[in-house]
């Protein structure tokens, strides 16, 4: 399965709002329209109301006043370094709403989440991912003294590796059995086994993630029951275990495409009623990144280059490429890309095929500025173009300012908030080119 969205996307902005980016800001530049991280986070919130605790994965999306307006909308912080972490922090995140996880912890990050429990501001809680991961806290937690001389014990969850096989991309589909995510349910076992009661560590449950833009919900749901099995049967060996997180994975696709965050909550609901009440998590969290952030950005970008390729037809080269969004070149992710003006004409993008005054279009391999053969963004329907004029990559808002690089020596391109006014704010001001 591509990682893609289907091509008709509406652009969440007006035409006239994104040339007003590019006169102001330049290109390339990212947008992102906050009115559409106010529906997307609407929507997870009407899916999974309270008590759910709902927090915004920062892989998807690191801009801190992206960060900060999805915390000002209700949702809690997922990071998984201590760079994230400090994203979160500078973006108004007490410690107590922002969860800890990821597969490449380092020493330093570990021994922060200690220091930061001993200082009496713990994060919610830190998800582990091996034994190995588990001891190593355990030593840092208890060398701050934590669990002993009033200090209370640090949370953590223990992660699992379903074994499921998600309806996704390959690339993305970290709950499957291969992958290198998370414990398997005899690793978690025995890892909940050696960790004592009273101690400095105090495993509060099971985190789980099937993976990212899923398909479908049957993968999700098989993970789910699994995990909820699994953490009755840790429960039931001892006391304070009350947490299941269930990871995000909600895909973002054109309507009825895809499964929508209340699919997956209709899923969750029932697996949950089928527990017994005193084996049942009474605390229930979910952390997904691209369902909130996809569909709210653009990329803003000038053409470069229009010419013919024998056997192929026109080729269209903009000033966007893999340094801006990478994930076209990694998963073959479709975004589409739509005029802005045309020889110099300002053209509405999402005007009907036909409309009056609209110049024809044909169809153009849209191809970035970067030395690699694979820098593209596939084929797309546009009208006529020349050097300057402006076109936008549609669903940009998610993996491509946290994935950025600086391939080529590209400085980061800026990124700019759409207010629901039409105001344009500054949030990360472009990189700078090092002459020497």
């Amino acid at each position: 399965m591509a990682d893609g969205v289907a091509p008709g996307t509406a652009l969440p902005a007006s035409a006239d709002q994104l040339r007003a980016v590019a006169a102001r800001f330049g290109t390339p530049a990212g947008v992102t329209a906050v009115a559409a991280l106010e529906t997307a986070a609407e929507e997870l919130l009407a899916a999974f109301p309270d008590p759910w605790l709902r927090a915004f994965s920062l892989k998807a999306n690191d801009v801190p006043v992206v960060v900060e307006r999805l915390g000002a909308m209700g949702l809690a912080a997922n990071v998984v370094s201590r760079g994230e972490w400090a994203v979160a922090r500078r973006a108004g995140f007490a410690n107590d709403r922002i969860t800890l996880e990821g597969i490449g912890k380092t020493a330093a990050d570990l021994r922060a989440a200690a220091r930061a429990a001993a200082d009496g501001v713990p994060l919610r809680w830190v998800a582990i991912e091996s034994t190995d991961e588990l001891e190593a806290l355990a030593a840092l937690a208890g060398r701050a003294g934590l669990g002993r001389g009033g200090r209370d014990p640090l949370d953590v969850l223990l992660r699992l590796n379903p074994a499921v096989a998600p309806e996704t991309h390959a690339g993305l589909a970290v709950g499957h059995e291969s992958s290198k995510f998370g414990m398997t349910e005899t690793e978690l076992t025995a890892a909940a086994a050696a960790t004592p009661e009273a101690g400095p560590i105090r495993i509060r449950g099971i985190h789980l993630h099937v993976g990212s833009q899923l398909g479908a919900v049957d993968a999700w749901r098989d993970a789910v029951r699994r995990g909820l099995a699994l953490f009755a049967l840790v429960a039931a060996g001892r006391s304070g275990m009350d947490t299941l997180d269930v990871g995000g994975g909600f895909p973002v696709g054109a309507p009825g495409t895809v499964p929508s965050p209340g699919r997956f909550a209709e899923e969750a609901a029932r697996l949950l009623a089928a527990v017994p009440a005193g084996r049942r998590p009474t605390r229930l969290a979910t952390e997904p990144g691209r369902f909130l952030v996809a569909r709210a950005g653009i990329i803003v970008a000038s053409v470069l280059h229009v010419r013919e390729r024998a056997g192929w037809g026109r080729v269209v080269v903009i000033d966007a490429g893999m340094t801006e969004l990478v994930r076209p070149m990694l998963y073959g992710s479709y975004h589409r890309v739509a005029a802005l003006t045309s020889l110099g004409v300002r053209v509405e993008p999402d005007a009907a095929a036909g409309a009056a005054g609209a110049p024809a279009a044909s169809l153009a391999r849209v191809d970035g500025p970067v030395c690699e053969a694979t820098d593209t963004f596939g084929v797309h329907a546009l009208p006529p173009l020349r050097r300057g004029d402006l076109v936008a990559i549609a669903d940009s808002g998610a993996y491509a300012a946290s994935m950025a690089m600086t391939y080529n020596g590209r400085p980061a391109m800026p990124q700019v908030l759409l207010e629901p006014d039409g105001a344009l704010l500054l949030g990360r001001a472009r990189g700078r080119v090092a002459m020497r």
